[in-house]
């Protein structure tokens, strides 16, 4: 089982009208490489006993390169390496549950949302890791990737961060219920399955911790405009026609995750 958490060269000088941007590069190969895990289930995976990948966020990566008559080639890497290869130009775009963010959005560019959800925790059963609001994540161990928003309320609330690389939910979920780690702030969707996959782990989702409403996107370097116009469009389409919303039922457990959810946040 696959990982629990929480893109494209660059525009030339501005002034010269013959720079090449990145939409005309992905033309002109014909294809859009983009970066993702591979290990975060739903969102980017490999199916069981195959190395295909798959995912909510990369059936709709493929179905955006299909719309723009291009083929698509995926790069995996951990999310702390993600936003590093949007703005090196080793990939053109990148989805992995990616939160859109006032700090990401000063210096990347994004799509149009397709997915809303909010914050959660996986705590242990018994206890609840001692845990019922954020103001209790004061000193308690909290696992995950450095550069994620998840970390970050973690942090701003006193937790003691944990740093894991590119590693699967099993891993997650033994060291919350062998102690080392208390919780793992994440997506409560991503969360509530990932739990449910891995039943004999004596680990639960916080019943009633809810914070940071959030929406994720594909990522881009920033002012690539053209690029961004033309995934808009697709995924403008996808929306209008319900594609995002098949997609999502089929991995979300029938859940449409492209609405907004209606729960009580905590400020």
């Amino acid at each position: 089982m696959v990982g629990l958490l929480a893109a494209c060269g660059g525009q030339s000088d501005s002034n010269d009208e013959t720079a090449e941007t990145v939409w005309d590069r992905v033309q002109e190969e014909g294809k859009l490489v983009a970066a993702t895990s591979g290990t975060l289930y739903p969102a980017s995976y490999h199916a069981e006993d195959s190395d295909e990948l798959t995912g909510f966020e990369v059936e709709i990566l493929r179905e955006v390169a299909n719309r723009l008559d291009l083929d698509i080639e995926f790069s995996e890497m951990g999310i702390d390496n993600m936003l590093t290869a949007v703005n090196n130009g080793r990939v053109d775009v990148a989805a992995n549950d990616i939160d859109i963010t006032e700090d990401r959005e000063e210096k990347f560019a994004f799509s149009e949302p397709y997915k809303h959800s909010y914050g959660s925790a996986v705590v242990r059963a018994d206890d609840l890791s001692g845990i019922e609001t954020l103001d209790d994540l004061e000193g308690k161990k909290a696992g995950g990737a450095a550069t994620t928003v998840y970390m970050q309320i973690g942090v701003e609330h006193g937790a003691e961060e944990v740093i894991y690389d590119n590693v699967t939910n099993d891993t997650y979920l033994r060291d919350i219920e062998n102690g080392r780690l208390d919780l793992v702030l994440n997506d409560y969707y991503l969360q509530t399955l990932a739990v449910e996959a891995l039943p004999e782990i004596d680990v639960v989702v916080h019943p009633t911790l809810a914070y940071f409403p959030n929406s994720q996107a594909i990522i881009m370097k920033k002012d690539e405009t053209e690029l961004q116009e033309h995934i808009n469009g697709a995924i403008e389409e996808m929306l209008n026609d319900g594609t995002i919303s098949d997609i999502s039922q089929q991995f979300f457990a029938g859940a449409d995750v492209s609405q907004e959810p209606d729960v009580e946040i905590e400020e």
